[in-house]
Formats: C-alpha cells, sequence, structure tokens
C-alpha cells in the first residue's frame, strides 16, 4: 500500500473514525484503525463490536491496500506533522513508513485481513433528515439520557415516527426531554432506542451547514450517513417508558417566563451548591414572583424573578441541575411553565406549537432546605 494525503484531511480522518475506537481492549487489534485505500480514496475504519465509524476523503493512492495501526499512536505521530502532504508506505512484511517534511516514522502494521467486519445494515427502509435539526434534536434531549445500566433501555433516546412527525425522547427517572419535528418522506411509523453514547459521536460528526444526514434502521442495528461518514451501531431493545402519560394533562398554574433572568437566577442562587454540597433550589411562587432560596454548609443564597402571570403561594423544591438543563436546552426568549402543585413536576414548552417539552420532578423539601 502506498497514498499520501494532506495531514489536515488526514488527522480529521483518524480523528472521526477514532472516535469509535475502544481504550483499551482484550482484542488488541480493536484498539486500531483499518486503513484502506483505493483508487483516488482513503478510508479509516473504527470499531469496538458495538459502533463503529467509518469515513473517507480524496488521496493520491498510487499503490492501494489494507493495513491496521494502533489509533492512538498513528494519531499522535499525525498531529505532530508539519503542515505538508504525509506519504505512507507498506511493504510485504507489513513494515509501514511515515514521511512528511523531514521526518520519518517506521511502524509495523496488522495485517487487516483480521480486522471484525462492521454489522451489515439493510438500506430497504430510510429517511433523511436536515444535519442542523437531527444535530439541535440531539443536543436539546441528550443530557436527559440515563447512566443507570441497571435499565439499558433508558441510556438512549428513543426516535418514534408517527406520520410526518419525529420525535426524540430522552429520560432517566428524574426529567423527561421530548424534542418535536415535522419530516417529508417517512416511509412509515416505527420506533427504535439509539444508545446515548453513540448520539454524542453522532452530534459531534454533524455540522451546522446545509447536508442531509441519511438513515436506515433494521432490526438489531442503524447506520447513519453523513456526508463522507458512515456511523453503524446497535440499537438497544427494551420496552421504552410510556413517556405521553408521564406528561400531566392539565395544570393548575401556567405563566410566561423570560428563560435568561430564570437561568440567571438559578445560576445565582445556586453557586453555594457544589459536588460535595448538594441541596435542592427552593422556589417560592408568590404573586407575579418566583423568591429562589438554597442552603447548604456554606451558607444560604436567595434571589428572585419576575414572570408574567400569578401564582400564590406555591412552594416547590428542585435539582438546580436539571431545572437549568432543561432551561438552556429550550432556546426561546420566552418560555412557558406550567405546574399542578408542590409533589408534581414542572413542565416547560414553548409559547406556540409543541416543538419541545421538558418535565423535572421536583425534591421533597425539608424544613432546613
Amino acid at each position: 500500500m502506498k497514498f499520501s494525503c494532506e495531514k489536515e484531511t488526514l488527522l480529521s480522518l483518524i480523528g472521526t473514525a477514532s472516535r469509535a475506537v475502544t481504550g483499551k481492549s482484550a482484542m488488541p487489534l480493536l484498539e486500531g484503525l483499518l486503513i484502506t485505500a483505493e483508487a483516488g480514496s482513503l478510508t479509516l475504519t473504527g470499531y469496538d463490536l458495538s459502533m463503529g465509524i467509518r469515513t473517507t476523503a480524496e488521496a493520491e493512492v498510487m499503490e492501494p491496500g489494507s493495513i491496521v495501526l494502533n489509533a492512538r499512536l498513528f494519531y499522535d505521530i499525525v498531529r505532530k506533522l508539519p503542515q505538508d502532504a504525509v506519504y505512507l508506505e507498506t511493504d510485504d512484511k507489513l513494515l509501514t513508513t511515515i514521511k512528511c517534511g523531514r521526518a520519518v516514522f517506521n511502524l509495523i502494521a496488522t495485517e487487516a485481513d483480521e480486522y471484525p467486519a462492521l454489522a451489515e445494515v439493510s438500506a430497504e427502509t430510510g429517511f433523511s433528515l436536515p444535519q442542523a435539526m437531527l444535530k439541535s434534536m440531539i443536543a436539546q434531549t441528550i443530557f436527559s439520557v440515563s447512566d443507570n445500566e441497571s435499565k439499558p433501555i433508558h441510556t438512549g433516546c428513543l426516535f418514534e415516527l408517527e406520520g410526518s412527525r419525529l420525535n426524540v425522547v430522552a429520560v432517566d427517572g428524574y426529567r423527561l426531554s421530548v424534542r418535536r419535528e415535522t419530516v417529508e418522506g417517512i416511509p412509515g411509523d416505527m420506533k427504535f432506542v439509539v444508545p446515548g453514547s453513540s448520539l454524542r459521536e453522532i452530534e459531534r460528526i454533524l455540522t451546522e451547514e446545509d447536508g442531509s444526514v441519511e438513515i436506515f434502521p433494521d432490526r438489531k442495528n442503524i447506520l447513519f450517513r453523513i456526508g463522507g461518514t458512515t456511523l453503524i451501531t446497535r440499537l438497544i431493545d427494551g420496552e421504552f417508558l410510556n413517556y405521553r402519560a408521564a406528561i400531566p394533562a392539565e395544570f393548575e398554574h401556567t405563566v410566561k417566563a423570560d428563560r435568561h433572568e430564570l437561568i440567571t437566577c438559578i445560576e445565582r442562587v445556586s453557586l453555594i451548591v457544589s459536588e460535595k454540597l448538594k441541596n435542592p433550589v427552593r422556589l417560592h411562587f408568590d404573586g407575579s414572583y418566583v423568591q429562589m432560596t438554597c442552603i447548604t454548609a456554606v451558607g444560604k443564597s436567595y434571589d428572585e424573578c419576575p414572570f408574567d402571570g400569578v401564582i400564590d403561594d406555591l412552594e416547590i423544591g428542585f435539582n438546580n441541575r436539571y431545572l437549568l438543563d432543561a432551561l438552556r436546552a429550550a432556546g426561546d426568549d420566552t418560555v412557558k411553565v406550567q405546574l399542578k402543585g408542590p409533589l408534581n413536576p414542572i413542565v416547560i414548552e414553548p409559547l406556540e406549537g409543541d416543538k419541545y417539552t421538558y418535565l423535572v420532578l421536583p425534591v421533597r423539601l425539608k424544613a432546613n432546605d
């Protein structure tokens, strides 16, 4: 194998494919990248047996071939090379030479035949979304994915396609996030749960620029095709929460609030909260203001925030981080805040439409909180 490629192009390929490479594995081959040079193109593949990323770019290929190199070492070498074309050549004994400028590295590669093949995914049923849309849908729900492996189904996001609607849902037992969009060309109703770890990598690969992502789910796996990059990951089996039943059908109180003011006030009163000093933020709705207090071992904080509407004498406590995550994800300048009682969740939605729903469960308050 022999090819040349611009350093920045090669570095980008390595960085993308390496996201699917396991740090330490009982199979050393999985710590490597499969490098394949074909006529006019260079393809790098990383695979940890549950998620695989294959990415391709143009390159000058003098001799086609395939090898496996350690991902971390290959990335470190290319990152430190000068800004110039990188030349890579492998002989029949797998001695690989990497040259750039005056720098030369000689490495022993591994046979490509031993590298495991990525899962095959049927392309019969699929749909496409604008990259910017999928990126925002992931970003506005992923923070609610559970990290509790005892219920694996909630360590991913539910993708629910119904008619022309796509709903993306995440839940962790304390909060619920739902993002909804109208999508053209959906092949039919379907549901599947994509691992949160894979969605975080997809979010990094996606851009805000024009362009689409093709999505092909089958029974066990799902394929995302983003430009020259393909990500394949296993789907999560199980029964996802009936999230519609978890959202209250009616509320005692509905008010409008400035999202930025709410965030600023919660951030201020949360300054005395830390990983070691955890206590809820106490919200006391009184008229057209919400009074916020927090007490920890280091002291007490207080602030208040106005809102558009009236709620008389309602006190409720929340985990400050969960409330901030929901408000930051909402995006709109003004949001609709809905409450039922001190033991019921708070629900944040847009003033018009149903683009998103954020639900946060309250924390039971004690007298000294």
